[in-house]
Order: structure tokens, then sequence, then C-alpha cells
């Protein structure tokens, strides 16, 4: 399923060494099907950032511009041209009082999804690439790459209309390595993180773990219930749609189980949120044992431990029956 584009426009912001400003387009984008093309593209990728916070509007009304700035948009006071304009001399300020300048280009885009409507800010990077035609010419071109998108805010419109005392309507990635998205893009939304997305997934695959030991599943069992559930994970990140507790709960059904999932994880003492974002990372931790230190990385299918992989905790050490080929082949030229 697509989504409907109902607005979506790019400013540039522009550093030229002594002063950050805003190039504003002057007109919104056409939507055709390029346009519904790239949102689907940035909200997957979005939706592909393993590590992202939820929260809400903060309470102190000095940080309420961009609040303000929304509320004017969905009362319709302000056009959406206007407002993007105005959400980018916003996040200038947001900037230059962090001292923090990042040239790029803002794409501010609402668009609704499953009955949803969203508001998408992200700050871009271009990257070059090369094109040829068919006369065989080669040319230079920049694009928005969507791959290095480490600074963006999605508002659940709907769920802020509805229920904003749940401070669960704005999701935002968290940063990159040496630096903090509170620096300047926390100040600029206004925002107060509420839930953290990888530790909620985190906690709940521990508590599934905690759950199949209680109820006693067999190993054969519990490797399919991982199997299942990694599946359910893939598909609600793909689709851009939350992990829900509920749904966790029908997957790991049983017919003789004491309890189910769902009234298990409320009798735990850290809160397990009923519904958050998927972390890509959890897929593959249903699936695999990996670590690594000491100069040794280790990474193995869950399924093989017992079988091809045995651990001894008391000696501490990790038996592997069946070396893969291309680390004996390293090995053996190695003993050579």
């Amino acid at each position: 399923m697509s989504a409907i584009i109902n607005h979506f426009v790019v400013h540039q912001l522009v550093n030229d060494g002594e002063k950050l400003a805003v190039k504003a387009r002057n007109d919104l984008f056409d939507v055709g099907a390029d346009i519904e093309l790239f949102v689907q593209q940035l909200s997957q990728s979005y939706n592909n950032k393993p590590v992202k916070g939820i929260g809400g509007f903060v309470e102190d009304e000095e940080q309420q511009e961009f609040k303000r700035l929304l509320a004017g948009l969905i009362a319709g006071d302000s056009g959406f041209l206007p407002f993007s304009v105005q959400l980018c001399d916003r996040l200038v300020n947001a900037m230059v009082e962090t001292g923090t300048p990042e040239a790029g280009f803002v794409v501010v885009a609402q668009y609704q999804y499953l009955a949803t409507d969203y508001l998408m800010v992200a700050l871009l990077d271009t990257k070059e690439h090369v094109e040829i035609n068919p006369q065989l010419n080669l040319t230079v071109s920049n694009h928005l790459d969507l791959a290095k998108m480490q600074l963006a805010a999605r508002i659940d419109l709907s769920q802020y209309q509805s229920t904003p005392e749940l401070n669960r309507y704005i999701s935002f990635i968290k940063g990159r390595a040496g630096r903090k998205i509170s620096d300047f893009f926390m100040i600029f939304l206004g925002c107060a993180e509420e839930v953290d997305i990888k530790q909620q997934n985190k906690l709940l695959l521990d508590k599934v773990e905690q759950y199949m030991e209680t109820e006693q599943f067999a190993p054969e069992e519990k490797q399919q219930k991982r199997e299942e559930l990694a599946t359910y994970y893939k598909e609600q990140i793909d689709s851009g749609e939350d992990i829900v507790v509920e749904d966790v709960a029908k997957t790991l059904a049983m017919a003789d189980q004491t309890q189910d999932f769902h009234a298990f994880t409320q009798q735990a003492e850290e809160a397990l949120e009923s519904a958050f974002q998927g972390d890509k990372s959890s897929i593959k931790t249903l699936s695999k044992f990996t670590g690594q230190g000491g100069g040794i990385s280790v990474s193995f299918e869950r399924k093989l431990l017992g079988d091809r992989v045995a651990y001894n905790p008391e000696t501490d050490t990790l038996m592997i029956k069946g070396v893969p080929p291309n680390l004996k082949d390293q090995l053996n030229k190695w003993k050579d």
C-alpha cells in the first residue's frame, strides 16, 4: 500500500562560513509518481534506522515554537509552504543557539499512510553519482543521500490530535557517532524523550526468553517461536508499523500455557510499552548469537547451539564442529 502525499517541499540550509541561511523554495512540489516514490523511500529509510526515540512536546513555553507552528498548520491558519519555511528558520536558530551549524537540504512532507496522518522533517546531505544516457554520454549529478540520513523526525498527527496526553506522537533518530541529536534537533522540535525504543525492544526480547523458560517450552518450540517473531518483526518494520505486545502474545500462544505473554509482561517491575517501533537489530538477536572482544568476533545461528556449537560455562570455552570452509582454508594456509 502506497502513501497519499498531501504536501511536499525541499529547502536548503546554506553555510558560507560566516552565516547559516535558509534558501527557500518558492512553491510546493507537484505530487507525481516521482515524489510518491521518494517519500516511500524516505519513510522506509527512516523505519530502518536502528536507534530512535519517542516523545512529545515539552511544557516549557519558551521551547514551544515548533508546537505553535504546527497548531497553526492544523488549524488552517498557515499554509504548508510558509509553515515549512518557518520550520527552517526555527532549525537555523536552534543550530546557532547550540553552535552546531549544519548545511544540507530540509525535506518536509505531510502524508497519509494506513489511515494515519504524518509530518516528516529530515535534514539530508547530497551525494554525487554518474548517469549515462541513451547516447552513451556521462553526466555527474547529485542525489539526496537517504542512506546517510541522521537527522529526522516524524510526527503522528493522528495520535497528536486524538491522544496528546500520552506523549508518544513524535519519533526521531537519536543521533550519530560523536554527537547526540539533542544538540540542536531536540531544541528545534521542542521535544522530550519518553520512550527509548532500543531499550524497549531489548526488554521485550528478554521477556520473551523469560516467558518461554517459565512456560517450559521445549528447545525446538523456542526456536520455532523465535523464527516466527523474527518474521513478524521484519513485516512490521518493513511496513512502518509498531511491534504490538498483544501480537507477540498471540505468536507465543501454546495450548498448555498457564498464562499468556501479555499478562506475564504486566507483572514485570520495568514497564513495557503496549506498542513501539521495531528495532531492526532485534531480528538478528532472535536468529543469531553474536559477540566480539579481545580480537575475536563470533556469530552463529541460535539453532546450532547444542548441535554444531557447544558452550561450556565452567571452562569458558566454545567448541565448533565443522569449521566454515573459508575460515578453514585461511587456517590451513597459515599453518603451512
